[in-house]
């Protein structure tokens, strides 16, 4: 088999490469079936996203929606030629590992995959058959070649779904067993700051206090200090928490003014917004959603320090009938390290010096709750910094 040396993903690229049977052989048929079959890749992208175009539901999955149908024909007709020609090695797999991990992404279901893949095959498969309708054996040959890469192709996709499922499954006992331990020492800290605040209100109204400088000084600052540790207990309460939706129609539009108004960004970071005012009304919780704002713009205005610099939200008009509608808020700071981008999302995960890393863990809870969702990815010609892509439903959905 042709496989590279990448560890785990050399196990799981075997395993899957013995699970369908593909052979050495198997791959020489491949590359003998790539002239006969590439004079065609241009027509079979087209009958595959005509049919997709043809289906609501499939077309809403489209990522760029239809305006980027052109340009995903391209990707297909690459994906095909890479299809035949190999190396089904390392670099292979998780070239395929990263389409289905979009696929994850974009909330394409299963039964679209197996029907799309099954129309490739359906193509592929009667342009080997009219091309060696003279030549049975070759044929055959060809042919059983041809359905153990596209099993293949299948396995490796079916692989990243179940990365997903049990990632999804991991995060829910972390969230049950931080959401015990959260509930349990946030209320007991309520009590002594609660005490705390009751002394400090008794002496700042004592006259001696109000005299002397430095008593009032350091009066102040544990006022200060005490709000924190109260805005750290609450904030880790609010993760816990499954605060009813108070779902309204709104605009995003007026949701995002409002954030920027609570952040309040310094005079060094621009803050630009585009194609916010042209999307239409959505139903949720204008509060909570302004929360997510407030998190990802403190977020980039934090990445950014003191140098100059941008954060953008971008917003693309969803295509008829869409279903969900996408923004993008980008910032030209450093970006994630790629060693933590999978688990951003997680609670007390921060790169921060004193951040909680609750910001973003609690964004993926308010966006999920409303029927939508976030992911990291990087920037593709933005301002160049850390890039994130969040969904939201135009219908309405049960929190």
């Amino acid at each position: 088999m042709e496989a590279g040396t990448g560890g785990a993903t050399d196990n799981v690229l075997e395993e899957l490469q013995r699970y369908v049977g593909f052979s050495p052989d198997d791959g020489e048929a491949l590359r003998e079936l790539h002239p006969i079959a590439c004079a065609h890749f241009e027509r079979i992208a087209d009958v595959f996203y005509r049919r997709i175009l043809e289906h609501p539901e499939a077309r809403t999955a489209l990522e760029g929606g239809e305006s980027q149908v052109g340009h995903l024909k391209v990707t297909l007709r690459d994906w095909m030629g890479s299809l035949l020609l190999g190396p089904w090695d390392a670099a292979y797999f998780e070239r395929r590992c990263r389409i289905g991990r979009v696929h994850v992404r974009i909330h394409l279901p299963q039964h679209y995959m197996f029907g799309a893949m099954n129309l490739l095959r359906q193509e592929l498969t009667a342009v080997l058959e009219e091309a060696l309708r003279d030549a049975p054996g070759r044929s055959a040959r060809l042919g059983r070649a041809l359905g153990k890469i596209l099993d293949l192709e299948l396995a490796i996709m079916l692989h990243t779904y179940r990365e997903d499922l049990l990632a999804q499954a991991a995060r829910a006992e972390r969230l049950a067993t931080f959401g015990q331990l959260v509930g349990s020492i946030g209320h007991e800290l309520r009590n002594p700051l609660g005490v705390i605040e009751t002394s400090l209100f008794i002496l700042k109204g004592r006259p001696a206090s109000r005299e002397d400088a430095r008593v009032a000084k350091h009066l102040d600052r544990i006022g200060e200090q005490v709000e924190v540790a109260n805005h750290i207990v609450t904030s880790l309460l609010d993760m816990i928490r499954s605060r009813p939706l108070v779902r309204a129609p709104l605009r995003l539009a007026e949701v995002w003014t409002s954030a920027l108004e609570t952040v309040a960004p310094p005079g060094h970071v621009r803050v630009l917004a585009e194609g916010l005012e042209s999307l239409p009304p959505l139903e949720g919780d204008a509060v909570q959603l302004r929360q997510v704002f407030v998190n990802l713009v403190q977020n980039a205005v934090q990445a950014l320090g003191e140098a100059e610099g941008e954060v953008r939200l971008t917003a693309d008009l969803p295509q008829a009938g869409a279903r969900r509608v996408q923004l993008v808020l980008e910032d030209s700071g450093p970006g994630l390290d790629a060693a933590i981008r999978a688990r951003v999302f997680e609670p007390l995960m921060t790169t921060k010096a004193r951040g909680l890393g609750l910001g973003l863990a609690l964004v993926r809870r308010i966006l999920e709750r409303h029927g939508g969702g976030i992911a990291y990815a990087p920037g593709d010609g933005g301002p160049g910094g850390a890039r994130f892509v969040v969904e939201l439903p135009l219908t309405p959905e049960p929190s």
